[in-house]
């Protein structure tokens, strides 16, 4: 027996008879490091997130968060403390807030308290209440967009559509009818055809020429106009809009039907729901998937849409159509991500600290401008509570398997489809439940 010194934080000991050449891999460091990048970058984006915080008027107060290297205390109890005493194993979090006093230009900063944070222990476990929980990894659909097909039934031809999915945000999801019109439904609100909808988000293609001369290159079938239908015959004309300003009245009559619409507001909706950050994020993934199904290439940083994504979208949804292609396979594991531990903790996290900037808004409206204080504005409860609720409540938060080691390991490394933004039990169907030939010596069929 030969003692090999420390590895991956952990002591190890060799039973073997020869020595080892290859270092053997540490199983459980997909945890680790997903739990070490939440600490080190997820946290600081999300207070970036939502910082600075304005009152409701915009001229009185502005709160500003600040992360700094090492946000957590020491924590106040160890972990063997905890399982004997039904503890939850974590540390304070602190960070620095800066109110700034706009009307006097004081400006007071403080650390400020935000609550006990649970930490994963060096086995990749957490420690809740006494009990070891294991937070198991989510495969889901990655972000990005995907195009579909369906067999029209009287031609036998294939019928294009699209999927937009974003991180976080309004789907878009395009189809082609049999008689050759593309429509686009937002957040499976009413159908548009897609030629109002890109009226309104590209003012170049306001006029029914421009959008014919667009698409000219790509809708080349003597047979199938595909823009051409969309549009309509001036007899029956399904396009109701002539020009952008049309195309946006249209598009606010179909997102928000009774309210009065004004071609000011239909823009200020447009871009509330598709160009602004803290509405509308298609992830890192998000955006390299979209570019690279697309054939084109945007700065990394650009986690928004542009009006160019959604022409590119309606031209290969277009283009395929007329050349019969081949759709995307969803099942693919190149269409699917695992988002771990620290991804899922920290969309938990901003559900919490969105709350608790409204509630920072509230006070700072009620509050004596010169007295108020960055503590007295903050409560931090409902970022506590967002977190209990996660390791308390989540279906990716469970008791781990604690029958033998390898059901342990086993346990740590399992994935789900199932959990807040991925599958339910009633909407999983038999093609998300079958092998894909993509998952062969990739994932377990049957721990998965």
């Amino acid at each position: 027996m030969t003692s090999n010194g420390v590895a991956n934080g952990l002591s190890e000991r060799d039973y073997g008879h020869t020595p080892t050449t290859v270092q053997m891999a540490h199983m459980v460091a997909s945890q680790l490091e997903s739990y070490s990048r939440f600490e080190t970058e997820y946290l600081k984006e999300l207070f970036a997130e939502i910082s600075p915080i304005q009152d409701f008027t915009g001229k009185n107060l502005e709160l500003h968060f600040e992360v700094p290297k090492d946000p957590f205390d020491p924590p106040k109890y160890n972990e063997e403390e905890c399982r004997d005493q039904d503890r939850t194993f974590q540390a304070p979090l602190r960070v620095k807030a800066r109110l700034h006093n706009k009307q006097s230009g004081e400006i007071k900063e403080m650390d400020v308290y935000m609550g006990d944070f649970p930490r994963m222990t060096r086995q990749g476990t957490f420690i809740y209440n006494g009990a070891e929980r294991v937070v198991v990894s989510q495969l889901v659909r990655s972000p990005g967009v995907y195009f579909s097909a369906e067999i029209d039934p009287s031609t036998g031809r294939r019928r294009f559509g699209a999927k937009l999915i974003p991180k976080r945000g309004a789907w878009l999801e395009f189809d082609t009818s049999a008689q050759s019109v593309v429509s686009v439904k937002i957040d499976r609100k009413r159908k548009m055809p897609v030629t109002t909808f890109l009226r309104a988000v590209e003012p170049g293609l306001g006029e029914d020429a421009a959008l014919l001369q667009e698409f000219k290159d790509v809708d080349a079938d003597p047979d199938h106009g595909f823009i051409e239908s969309t549009i309509g015959d001036p007899s029956s004309r399904k396009d109701l809009a002539f020009s952008t300003e049309d195309g946006l009245i249209e598009l606010y009559h179909r997102l928000r039907p009774g309210d009065p619409a004004t071609v000011d507001s239909s823009r200020s909706l447009i871009d509330q729901t598709f160009f602004n950050p803290r509405r509308y994020d298609l992830g890192p993934v998000g955006r390299y998937k979209l570019d690279k199904r697309l054939g084109r290439k945007t700065k990394d940083e650009l986690r928004t849409l542009l009006p160019a994504d959604l022409v590119e979208i309606v031209r290969e949804i277009v283009r395929l159509n007329v050349v019969q292609g081949e759709p995307d396979h969803i099942d693919h594991l190149g269409n699917r991500r695992v988002r771990a531990v620290g991804e899922l903790l920290a969309d938990q996290f901003r559900v919490g600290l969105l709350r608790m900037e409204r509630v920072i808004k509230e006070r700072m409206s009620i509050q004596d401008a010169a007295e108020a204080t960055p503590s007295g504005l903050i409560n931090t409860r409902p970022v506590t509570a967002a977190i209990k609720e996660f390791f308390g409540g989540s279906q990716l938060s469970q008791f781990m398997d604690q029958a033998n080691p390898l059901a342990e390991l086993a346990h740590k490394r399992r994935l789900s489809a199932m959990g807040p933004g991925g599958l339910s039990r009633e909407r999983a169907g038999f093609d998300v439940r079958d092998v894909h030939h993509s998952h062969y010596g990739r994932i377990c069929p049957i721990e998965t």
